[in-house]
């Protein structure tokens, strides 16, 4: 195992071992580096879809696959296809794989749009979806300077490990989102797309207008709607529903939005690294919060879901997981009434079982029955389940 590679916490090899899994997350998540430097046991055959003689070669005739699987007299054993949303016409030979030699295959990608989009066979429940995050914290928690380095350089592997952050974070959205993913939906005005993203950055952690966003990137607001999705669908960014089960206090319906990763925010609102005294701290540092819960619960619990509550009075609580848990996160090195007061509000529903205030203080404490926890122990606690029931 290479000295750089960091162990991953997702483990496929248990719904590997019963059946064909996809994997999909983002470029650059470590799809390719997880499965070389983790997956037991090793694939027999392997495919790239990155080499463009290989694919040219599958996208000819698909059935070369079946003909190497038969020349190895391969069964009962593990394929692994790489970017397969390159070449969806290997889909229907590994259906088939399956149902005649008992192959089970890891099928990884950066986008399932493409495949849903060209009405591709997903295979009709012989595999299983899982989701590749950036890194989460226990395979970084041993950094002392973890907070400092996730604020300049996010949390995708090669961006986090990098000399020169800066620079490959700009690649990555000059390149990847900006060419990639405008081809996705099919944005013939690439300098259009590229201010709905820096548009898009802006109301990071942010309930959703399309319509002011619309204006700012002078674009139709129908345009920005499917960009959004886009984005969503490619697993960029994610939308975060409201939390509707209150009754004394009516709730905001509107979701929010937040990209996948923070160092491509930074990168496409082409601020420097976030500081504890940058006005952009508290939303960056919520933003840190959110992508931890968004990864633990599609890891360990990928049938709970994850909202946000705002009463139209004005009170809010940043997340809320089911009817379960409510997680308020604020900045502060020292916490204050003030800072409970949404959580407060939530409790009076009587729905919700457990509260936390996440902050920036040394040490746990409890007050009135909320939870106050240092961001590294609230982190900890989530990943060893301790702060959400049965995870």
């Amino acid at each position: 195992m290479r000295s750089d590679y960091r162990h991953r916490v997702l483990d496929v090899g248990p719904a590997l071992s019963q059946r064909s899994v996809f994997l999909f997350g983002p470029r650059q998540t470590g799809k390719s580096s997880y499965v070389r430097e983790q997956l037991k046991p090793e694939p027999m055959l392997s495919y790239n879809l990155l080499d463009g003689g290989l694919r040219l070669r599958l996208l000819a005739d698909p059935t070369l696959m079946r003909q190497e699987v038969e020349a190895r007299k391969l069964r009962d054993c593990v394929v692994f296809i790489d970017e397969i949303q390159k070449c969806p016409e290997l889909l229907d030979e590994v259906h088939l794989l399956i149902e005649e030699r008992g192959i089970r295959f890891l099928l990884s990608g950066s986008s399932a749009r493409k495949l849903k989009r060209a009405g591709t066979n997903l295979l009709g429940g012989r595999a299983r979806t899982k989701y590749l995050h950036p890194f989460v914290y226990p395979e970084v928690a041993e950094d002392n300077d973890l907070l400092e380095r996730v604020m300049a350089r996010g949390l995708l592997p090669p961006h986090y490990l990098s000399e020169a952050p800066d620079e490959d974070l700009r690649s990555y959205v000059d390149t990847y989102l900006s060419e990639e993913i405008a081809a996705e939906g099919q944005a013939r005005n690439l300098p259009a797309f590229a201010r709905f993203l820096q548009t898009a950055a802006t109301v990071n952690a942010k309930i959703i207008n399309y319509t002011n966003a619309a204006n700012d990137a002078q674009v139709p607001r129908q345009t920005v709607r499917l960009w959004f999705q886009i984005l969503i669908d490619t697993m960029l960014g994610y939308e975060l529903s409201s939390y509707t089960s209150t009754v004394k206090r009516k709730a905001v319906e509107t979701a929010k939005f937040y990209f996948f990763d923070i160092g491509v925010v930074r990168a496409l609102r082409r601020l420097p690294a976030i500081l504890p005294e940058s006005s952009d701290f508290g939303e960056f540092f919520e933003h840190y919060i959110f992508m931890e819960l968004k990864a633990y619960l599609d890891y360990r619990k990928p049938s709970s879901r994850l909202s946000y509550w705002r009463s139209l009075s004005g009170y809010e609580v940043d997340f809320v997981i089911d009817d379960e848990v409510a997680i308020e996160v604020k900045t502060a090195e020292v916490a204050q009434d003030k800072h409970l007061s949404g959580l407060k509000a939530l409790r009076e529903e009587g729905k919700i079982k457990s509260f936390y205030l996440v902050c920036r203080e040394s040490r746990p404490r409890k007050v009135d029955g909320i939870d106050i926890l240092p961001w590294r122990e609230f982190l900890a606690r989530l990943w060893a389940g301790d702060i959400v029931a049965g995870g």
